[in-house]
């Protein structure tokens, strides 16, 4: 296993990272034991709540050079890495804004006896983030930005194919002003993650990534009493039951499914439509597909890039492949250059085919038809994932009942590309556990510590 910047449009490995040692992991465990045994006891919340700031400002400050940087690691489209960059400082700077907030004593009434019962968030400690590939700055922010706040330190484990924006971000958090051990980047191998998860010292463990990586963490985690967060895999059901403006429909349903290049676990990945709606959907979607073609994703005017690394691709296309094998019918694409995969768009997926119940991650959007509201439901929940969904309607009593019925942890109605930095995000199913981002996403790792005085 080794680190590497492996620019996926052009094949290259422009530089490579070795892999920590174990005497160098053990020191970077110790200084985040004793920033938190040590730093954190000497500062307020309003004290991290200000160099949480300036690790916002920093991101801003320095967003083409980090930009640039996941355009080599991983192919993003230079315009939507910088929308990346922005949205991590938004982050930073929405924990740093409510850090008094989230962090106050929480008053219970008593229902008998005297005195007073408040609950009182504090920190739990050490932590680890297992941090993926698809959002390099974006998934750190929403994990090291509240249990920063918090007064937890973080150990971070980023994607072996992301080292120089892990560095750079490493860069930021020491020159924002955060003392040795407060962040701690750490080039480790897998074997090295589990001697983390087990240390006594480390209290949690947030993993964004695969089902196979969920459930390992999960694992070991479980074996030593850890606390655990999980975002994990989608498959994310787009229903649209009915609409005044198709064009408009179709033209959310394709930023959708192409958001980073359609490597987003919450993008819009099945296509649910209601049968009156079906053939004209089918038609324009399939035509606004077509008029994405892949680029260099270094221009401005590319909306669509390689995916991640040529594994992936292969990946992919592999996947495809057997859907077609399966009985699915490819209506557009299909086809492969390299790490470059074409728009694509798949008819006729049974329930038996193995496409059904898999995570796409690149640019292929599966449409279904659907009789009725009951029908769509039933497509959308037959699946193991149950990250985000979306849902088309003009009807807002049927948003309400359909919304209710939806097996995900979020709910997107007559709006797509919709985050925000107070919003919560998480699944269930095999989608993972916990939340991230807004009030919640800081109140995963905290003790809510109950204080009664009579």
């Amino acid at each position: 296993m080794s680190y590497a910047v492996v620019n996926p449009a052009t094949g290259e490995t422009i530089k490579t990272y070795p892999t920590i040692t174990d005497a160098e992991l053990a020191d970077a465990i110790a200084a985040a034991s004793a920033a938190y045994r040590e730093w954190v006891p000497t500062t307020t919340v309003d004290d991290r709540a200000a160099l949480i700031r300036r690790v916002g400002e920093l991101h801003v400050e320095r967003r083409e050079q980090l930009a640039e940087i996941i355009v080599r690691e991983m192919g993003k489209p230079i315009e939507q890495a910088l929308g990346e960059v922005d949205f991590a400082g938004a982050i930073y700077e929405y924990y740093a804004d409510h850090a008094a907030d989230f962090t106050k004593d929480e008053p219970i009434e008593l229902l008998a006896g005297e005195g007073t019962a408040v609950v009182r968030r504090s920190p739990l400690g050490v932590l680890l983030g297992i941090m993926p590939w698809n959002f390099p700055y974006y998934q750190v922010a929403r994990f090291a930005g509240p249990n920063l706040v918090i007064g937890n330190t973080i150990l971070l484990k980023h994607a072996e194919q992301c080292p120089e924006s892990a560095a750079a971000i490493a860069d930021i958090f020491h020159d924002a002003g955060f003392p040795a051990g407060a962040y701690v980047n750490v080039f480790a191998s897998h074997d090295q993650i589990e001697q983390v998860i087990a240390d006594p010292r480390v209290q949690g463990v947030s993993l964004t990534g695969s089902e196979r990586a969920g459930a390992a963490v999960a694992q070991i985690a479980g074996k030593h009493l850890k606390k655990v967060v999980l975002e994990l895999g989608g498959s994310d059901p787009f229903i649209l039951l009915s609409t005044n403006d198709l064009d408009e429909a179709v033209q959310n349903a394709v930023d959708a499914r192409l958001d980073n290049s359609g490597q987003s676990c919450n993008a819009a990945k099945r296509f649910i439509v209601i049968d009156e709606l079906y053939t004209p959907f089918l038609e324009k979607f399939t035509a606004k597909l077509a008029e994405v073609e892949a680029g260099d994703p270094t221009s401005a005017d590319t909306a669509l890039g390689p995916l991640s690394s040529l594994k992936a691709a292969e990946n992919l296309d592999e996947q495809v492949k057997r859907a077609v094998e399966h009985g699915a019918t490819l209506v557009h694409g299909g086809s492969r250059n390299g790490a470059f995969f074409e728009t694509t768009v798949l008819t006729d997926v049974t329930p038996e085919n193995p496409a059904s119940k898999e995570e796409f991650f690149g640019p292929v959007a599966q449409v279904y038809r659907a009789t009725d509201e009951a029908d769509a439901i039933r497509i959308a929940n037959d699946t193991p994932f149950g990250l985000g969904s979306y849902l088309y309607t003009t009807d807002p009593e049927q948003a309400q009942r359909v919304a209710d019925r939806i097996d995900a942890g979020m709910v997107f109605v007559n709006v797509v590309l919709a985050d925000g930095a107070e919003l919560p995000f998480g699944g269930v199913k095999r989608s993972g556990t916990g939340r991230e981002m807004g009030r919640l996403g800081a109140d995963e790792f905290v003790n809510k510590k109950l204080i009664r005085i009579g």
